[in-house]
């Protein structure tokens, strides 16, 4: 490529994909056809915008020129969202999800928020978003219960939550389970923040049947509530009870882990590639 009007920033993060995840260069591209930016296929300048950030994206290479501008208007860039609250830099971030939101036309199926959120803001994205499948809340300390559920009442096809140190109760979590039937994953990390008990586990055994991936990292659970969780989740088919230390694993409690669990964390199994 002879020449290149990306900003630097932008540039260091293109050249710092594997090259493998790229798709393969056409004999034009090789030959050097491509002079600029503006020229590549639209299918490698969605490649490349993919694996940049909404913020990036929206802030940055959507700037490039008309090309990306029209590629990243496409709503098939925004099925997937992540953003993180980027300290410092004095971007509206509320702002932002929304129009990144906004861009997927109904569209949205996965979204992440990291570090910012609040209940005004998950009911938008809920209410725009009726197809969406996957919530990730990290650190989202702004997101009530009030707000949460009135969220969860517009997302019929919901299938995977996560929360991460969030303030959300136990009554979120059987929100969860009455307005999510089709839940497949729950993950609840809250370690050094908010610790839960049996009943919780009780919670989740009565009324999500359904799940297949369980994590409950930091959690406060004894092997009762264990037991009523594999008693009632045929379908459970991995395991997370990472750092939950008044479980043991032992016994009758391991064999039925081992009969029904394909893939089984313990809770003093290494935290190597925890991500929080």
């Amino acid at each position: 490529m002879a020449s290149s009007s990306l900003p630097p920033s932008l540039e260091r993060l293109s050249l710092s994909f594997p090259s493998p995840q790229f798709p393969s260069l056409t004999p034009e591209m090789e030959d050097g056809e491509y002079s600029s930016w503006s020229e590549l296929p639209t299918e490698l300048t969605s490649s490349i915008l993919q694996r940049l950030g909404a913020i990036e994206v929206l802030e940055n290479a959507q700037k490039v020129c008309t090309s990306w501008r029209r590629v990243s208007k496409d709503p098939a860039m925004w099925r997937k969202i992540v953003m993180h609250n980027v300290e410092d830099l004095g971007y509206n971030l509320d702002i932002m999800y929304r129009h990144a939101v906004d861009r997927s036309q109904g569209g949205l199926v996965e979204i992440e928020i990291w570090d910012f959120g609040t209940d005004s803001l998950v009911n938008y994205i809920a209410y725009s978003s009726g197809n969406l499948r996957s919530l990730k809340l990290v650190k989202c300390y702004l997101v009530t219960d009030e707000g949460f559920t009135e969220a969860l009442v517009k997302l019929p096809l919901f299938e995977e939550l996560e929360v991460s140190y969030g303030s959300l109760s136990r009554e979120s979590l059987k929100s969860v389970a009455q307005s999510c039937p089709n839940l497949k994953t729950l993950k609840l990390n809250h370690k050094g923040i908010k610790l839960f008990s049996d009943d919780d586990a009780l919670a989740i055994a009565a009324t999500m049947n359904g799940l297949r991936h369980l994590q409950l990292f930091g959690n406060n659970l004894t092997d009762d509530g264990l037991n009523a969780i594999l008693d009632n989740c045929p379908n459970l088919e991995h395991l997370d009870l990472l750092q939950c230390f008044n479980v043991n694993i032992v016994g009758d409690l391991e064999n039925r882990c081992s009969e029904s669990i394909k893939v089984l964390r313990r809770p003093n199994d290494s935290i190597h590639d925890y991500p929080y």
